[in-house]
């Protein structure tokens, strides 16, 4: 239902990629366990407790054994697939090659960004750019999503005749994200829902239903607005963490988008 930008699944895998990293300091200090003889470096707990840190969690003794038990647990098990010879299944060779070129995706962007970093005025020009494309309006609707036109048209003419909408929608709806609430899709800009949607909902007077079914390549759908009110612009503060990260998802596209052009791609 919401209208999402399309971001290439690189952009998806390097979610929080400005979160990541730990010190290389560590890596000559001595190991923090021997696994069979194989030695868990000291920089891989650093760089877990890094990770962690980074999502808000507070450092702590407990915290550095906890991340050197599961390391140990991770080399136990590795050493008995590697046993089985698991490592040299086709799969899991690829999900292991897989996994080395996003980290080494997740490196590039962490150097980029370090060495390119997006500036406050950056940040605010964006956001002032943004809050003056903004709508005057947020609405709160809700909606049944059913796969036929003319199941559709026939709720309709059941909730003209005074049905109740929020039974039909958690009967009937296939949006399982909003059957659950009556088809309520709660307070939202009309730019969140895919075009067909948002045109139809800013159509509607507070309590009214549409005449026909609204098509989306989800299916078809009956809306009901159930109130507007002017929309508050949230401020920079706010906001500011997101507007940073959108604008580090484009300058990742657009590094994608310079390096396609520059690569014989066949």
């Amino acid at each position: 239902m919401l209208n999402t930008t399309k971001i290439p699944l690189l952009l998806l895998a390097l979610t929080g990629v400005l979160a990541s990293g730990a010190s290389n300091a560590a890596q000559s200090a001595p190991p923090v366990a021997k696994v069979n003889g194989v030695a868990i470096p000291q920089n891989w707990v650093d760089l877990l407790v890094a990770n962690a840190a980074a999502r808000g969690q507070a450092e702590s003794p407990e915290m550095r054994s906890r991340f050197r038990d599961d390391l140990i647990a991770q080399e136990l098990i590795a050493q008995e697939a590697t046993k089985k010879g698991l490592n040299k299944s086709a799969n899991v060779a690829a999900q292991i090659a897989i996994q080395r070129h996003l980290i080494l995706a997740n490196a590039y962007f962490r150097d980029y960004f370090k060495q390119n970093p997006i500036s406050e005025d950056v940040i605010k020009q964006e956001y002032e750019r943004q809050k003056a494309q903004a709508p005057d309006k947020e609405y709160k609707a809700r909606h049944i999503l059913v796969k036929e036109e003319a199941e559709a048209r026939q709720i309709i003419a059941q909730l003209k005749e005074g049905a109740t909408f929020e039974k039909i929608a958690a009967e009937k709806s296939e949006d399982q994200g909003s059957k659950g609430q009556g088809g309520s899709l709660d307070w939202s800009l009309p730019g969140r829902y895919v075009p067909p949607f948002s045109e139809a909902l800013k159509k509607l007077k507070k309590g009214e239903l549409t005449n026909t079914p609204v098509q989306t390549q989800f299916g078809w759908h009956v809306i009901r607005l159930e109130d507007e009110r002017a929309f508050k612009v949230p401020s920079f503060e706010q906001v500011k963490p997101q507007v940073q990260q959108q604008l580090q998802q484009q300058a990742v596209a657009k590094i994608i988008s310079d390096l396609r052009a520059k690569a014989k791609i066949e």
